[in-house]
């Protein structure tokens, strides 16, 4: 529907035979120059005003029009167009170069148009040639391939600003021929584009955005840029770098919806080199790792990583299986699989990755790269096999450790553990999850012959201060299911382990032990019971914070044979049965069997004894355990 409001029309035509010329003069007002009215009017309202030259050639019955810098609104354009006029031909073309404003070429395109350009702006002028070609007889939209050039520009999107942008455009609404002249079969491809993207330098060869119905965009995006300069991208402030530089060669595609860049998908390699930054939610700092990012179909692989703490080198390297539609869709079914190998390591520093994030109301928003990739690293699921020459835990010393640590949900969880230390060895699994400024754990362990007294010092004697490492020696074998709490320094809190204790020890001996001391001066005054060796110390206790409920505990020593059960507290409430033969056991130890020792052990005199608390002193009186 073409409707205009002539203002002024000039014309002094030429004839030659049929043919003919003519220069026309015309300021218009355009009501309507639509080719489809539901899409709406091009140049609607806008005063046209200039000089047409006009030529008819008749064997061809065929216009063509011919202008320069006419005048639409406050733009100059310059137009070459013809008409056909035969019978059952309508044909005609329009081709038209200008320089202009995006924002006011956008205005003079009919509203199914303008409405998605209007999303976009470059701040500066551009060159611009329009083709239109059609069929008046035809219905639907012409056909319109529009070029442009830009140099130097700065470039709005709906997902921010690229400054200093340059590349060469191609709109057209047939990309493919013959499927039509409509926005499922148009495309925008553009060529040699450059700019920078939160100041990060990008250079794309080739970008085809097709079908704009439902936009996907292809094309391969290339990078070098310092890392420091995603600190911009970052406005939550959760993550930042202090070093380092990345280069990226990436083929990409990804949706473009409500003309919004969503789920871009890659398939590349991206190389980091001496990048140092600061996990804020984490409080954890890392300084000059590389790495390297494959991108496939696949997975996601993440190769040669050097991570260096203090004095020490961690070497990484990992996969994630079916990044590409996790990522975005279901982080938290995310798997990262991480193989770790450190020549030495204390383990403590792993509490500083369990802290909890502090977590603030966010107002709703549009998604950006950086809360999506803060999203994904703190739903998905981390499993770790580690393997390290040396690792130490407070004043733990262990060799050959191995252990597969996931991390989920801000826990910690340690399976088929296995290391060497105080000269010999222990399997374990253990979870950990933060509870405030401490550490909730549960652990299970089996400790196979280590030096008992080394082992104690170790763990600080488990918070035990009735005795010392120094009072007892011997291998210890032990069977522990245990819960408890660990501070940030990853020690444990005083009478906060929970849960069920079982162990032997053999070569051991007791030297200075006061219990036994006190027993034995009131019992066997003329024995030696400072310095015990005994063939059997083993025990069966359920830990309950300061107190431990003794099920079984039996000694099998030099001096005395003892048995004894109830309650022991590190505080108060102890109430311990004692079943003491007095006979002397010095000898037992020479018998051949346990059988044999077993047959000798509570002949003679038996004493029942109750070792009770005492205002926060132990007790020694008579009884049996039922009292």
């Amino acid at each position: 529907m073409f409707d205009f409001d002539i203002a002024s029309l000039k014309s002094k035509v030429k004839y030659d035979d049929e043919n003919w010329q003519t220069n026309v003069f015309l300021k218009t007002n355009i009501k309507s120059l639509a080719f489809n009215t539901v899409h709406g009017s091009f140049a609607k309202e806008k005063i046209l005003e200039g000089t047409f030259a006009v030529s008819y050639a008749a064997e061809k019955e065929k216009i063509d029009v011919k202008t320069e810098n006419l005048k639409i609104g406050k733009d100059a354009f310059d137009i070459v167009a013809f008409f056909n006029l035969a019978k059952g031909n309508a044909l005609f073309g329009i081709n038209i170069g200008t320089t202009i404003l995006w924002e006011d070429a956008s205005n003079l395109l009919s509203e199914n148009i303008s409405s998605k350009l209007n999303r976009f702006n470059l701040k500066e002028e551009i060159d611009v040639n329009c083709d239109i070609k059609g069929d008046f007889n035809a219905e639907g939209d012409p056909k319109i391939v529009v070029q442009a050039e830009v140099k130097n520009n700065e470039l709005s999107i709906p997902d921010g600003l690229i400054t200093d942008c340059g590349f060469k455009g191609i709109f057209t609404n047939n990309f493919k021929p013959k499927a039509g002249f409509n926005d499922a079969n148009s495309a925008i491809i553009l060529t040699r584009l450059s700019g920078k993207y939160k100041n990060i330098p990008l250079t794309i060869p080739q970008l085809s955005i097709n079908n704009l119905d439902k936009p996907l965009a292809t094309g391969i995006v290339k990078s070098d840029f310092d890392i420091e300069n995603l600190n911009e991208e970052n406005a939550e402030k959760w993550i930042n770098f202090t070093g380092g530089h990345a280069a990226a060669n990436l083929k990409f595609q990804f949706d473009i919806v409500d003309l919004y860049i969503t789920k871009p998908r890659f398939i590349g390699n991206v190389n980091v080199q001496n990048a140092s930054f600061h996990f804020i939610p984490k409080n954890v700092h890392a300084e000059k790792i590389n790495v390297q990012l494959e991108f496939t179909q696949e997975a996601l692989l993440i190769k040669k990583i050097a991570y260096k703490h203090q004095k020490n080198t961690i070497f990484i390297d990992g996969r994630i299986d079916n990044f590409l539609n996790l990522y975005y869709d279901a982080p938290e079914k995310m798997v990262v699989n991480w193989n770790i190998y450190c020549p030495s390591i204390d383990i403590r520093q792993f509490l500083g990755v369990l802290a909890s994030s502090q977590k603030k109301k966010i107002t709703a928003k549009k998604p950006s790269m950086s809360n999506q990739l803060r999203t994904a690293i703190e739903k998905c699921i981390v499993d770790i096999s580690i393997k390290a020459d040396k690792i130490t835990y407070n004043k733990l010393t262990a060799t050959n450790t191995k252990a597969q640590i996931q991390m989920i949900d801000s826990r910690l969880v340690i399976k088929n553990g296995s290391l060497q230390t105080s000269g010999g060895s222990i399997n374990f699994s253990s979870t950990v999850s933060p509870n405030g400024k401490n550490y909730n754990f549960t652990s299970t362990a089996q400790v196979n012959q280590v030096d008992i007294a080394s082992f104690l010092k170790s763990f600080n004697n488990f918070g035990v201060t009735s005795f010392s490492p120094g009072n007892i020696r011997g291998k210890l074998s032990s069977n522990v299911n245990i819960t408890g709490l660990i501070n940030s320094n990853g020690e444990l809190i005083t009478n906060s382990s929970h849960g069920k204790l079982t162990f032997n020890v053999t070569q051991g001996a007791l030297l200075n032990f006061e219990p036994i001391m006190k027993i034995g001066k009131f019992a066997f005054p003329f024995r030696d019971v400072e310095n015990i060796t005994f063939s059997d110390l083993s025990g069966n206790f359920k830990l309950r914070g300061e107190q431990i409920d003794v099920n079984q505990l039996t000694i099998s020593s030099s001096v005395l044979n003892m048995d004894a059960q109830g309650v022991y507290s590190f505080g108060r409430g102890t109430n311990l049965a004692l079943t003491v033969p007095l006979r002397n056991s010095k000898d037992d130890a020479q018998l051949a069997t346990k059988a044999e020792r077993d047959a000798v052990r509570q002949r003679g005199i038996v004493l029942h004894l109750l070792a009770v608390d005492d205002a926060g002193k132990i007790k020694i009186k008579w009884g049996k355990k039922d009292k």
